[in-house]
């Protein structure tokens, strides 16, 4: 294909990917109230009333403060649209998949499949940990404040910090993917992870201690744990992997080699040629 068939194609498969994310936008714009409102709210309205200035509204529901006229649109619209990419992702990462496999071997379009099914995985798995934990950091949070301490969250403050926490906890969790893609690719070894592995449990504590909105001793742990879980099985998945290409390595006769040595039978071919090769004459000298 030309460079203007592929700008084609790719404004083509963009176009058909936003389209997906505003059908899913438009879903989750209904779902809203239907019960995904209350499901983002449920962390907060599970706390104490004590915690809550505005306590519970007339209908039994508890209540999140707006300052402004178009908060409460903003803030539909805001979760509609994430909760919209997140259930049109298989529709516009196909396209995504669509337009790259061309350009892909067999061997890449297998990775990349398994690296994409992983990811979204892993990031799913940290947001529902991030939910779970959720409840727990905001008691302990506005529990800090003591008696005498009125605390209304505005809908934007309460909201930005849950999708902080959300988008911590998930990409947080794609770290140790990242560690076996590097592995895969032949950058990182297991030799270097494994002698690497106490200052990488460390750092995954620092790192969650550093990185949790919350801040609290339970919302790191229940970060850095699984972490750690899975940067140990993204070090065992190294070492089998290494394994795999050290033996393919020596049934080739490679074992052993550098990558600036010489491959078999290159030493017993004949010297290559340096001498340039003519150029032609251009036709109007000719003439």
């Amino acid at each position: 294909m030309s460079l203007i068939s592929h700008l084609r194609e790719f404004r083509n498969r963009v176009g058909i990917a936003l389209f997906f994310v505003l059908i899913g936008t438009a879903v989750a714009f209904w779902w809203y109230e239907q019960g995904l409102g209350e499901f983002i709210r449920a962390p907060y309205c599970g706390l104490d009333t004590d915690l809550r200035a505005l306590g519970t509204g007339g209908d039994g529901d508890c209540e999140l403060l707006v300052t402004d006229v178009f908060g409460g649109a903003l803030i539909r619209l805001k979760i509609a649209f994430l909760v919209g990419v997140v259930i049109s992702a298989p529709f516009w990462l196909y396209q995504v998949w669509a337009f790259i496999t061309p350009g892909l071997k067999r061997n890449e379009k297998r990775y990349g499949l398994a690296f994409v099914a992983v990811s979204s995985s892993l990031f799913a798995l940290g947001a529902a940990l991030a939910y779970i934990a959720l409840s727990k950091g905001l008691e302990l949070l506005l529990g800090l404040a003591g008696d005498g301490v009125a605390i209304a969250l505005t809908a934007q403050d309460y909201l930005g910090f849950v999708i902080s926490l959300l988008i911590a906890f998930g990409v947080s969790f794609e770290l140790p993917l990242v560690a076996v893609v590097l592995n895969l690719v032949g950058v990182l070894s297991y030799e270097a992870l494994s002698k690497s592995r106490r200052w990488l449990y460390f750092l995954t504590i620092v790192f969650a201690a550093f990185i949790t909105p919350t801040q609290d001793p339970f919302t790191m742990l229940l970060m850095a744990a699984p972490m750690c879980v899975l940067f140990e099985i993204a070090i065992q998945i190294a070492r089998v992997v290494d394994k795999r290409r050290a033996k393919r390595a020596e049934a080739e006769g490679l074992a052993g080699l550098d990558d600036d040595d010489a491959s078999p039978g290159i030493e017993a071919a004949s010297p290559l040629d340096t001498t340039p090769s003519p150029i032609d004459e251009p036709e109007h000298l000719r003439r």
